[in-house]
């Protein structure tokens, strides 16, 4: 092969990765550029503009406070009790399961 034949080709590939890295250092730049999701200065609010979100929420509140006396407001479900005879014949189920689960392990062990 002739030296000259591969010193054209290595400039060829010199100068195509030359190019991929300017690609490469372009959109590195412009992603830094954005600060995505960084909040720059500027959250001063002003006195009146404290003052009229502040009603809007004492509003809101006032309105959820006026909702609790009247029907359609929401109401905790009463939680269902178990009767004693139901509960007792879960825990003997349970006691059952724990007693064979002992003696498949024992019988492992062994």
């Amino acid at each position: 092969m002739d030296i000259a034949i591969v010193v054209q080709q290595l400039r060829k590939e010199r100068n195509r990765a030359a190019q991929e890295l300017e690609r490469l250092n372009a959109a590195l730049a412009a992603l830094n550029a954005n600060s995505y999701g960084k909040r720059t200065g500027g959250g001063t609010l002003s006195a009146a503009a404290r003052a009229k979100i502040a009603a809007a929420q004492r509003a809101r509140w006032a309105k959820v406070r006026a909702g609790k006396g009247s029907a359609n407001s929401t109401r905790r479900v009463a939680r269902r009790t178990m009767s004693a005879a139901a509960r007792a014949k879960i825990a003997q189920a349970q006691r059952l399961r724990w007693a064979k689960h002992r003696k498949s392990a024992q019988k492992r062990a062994a």
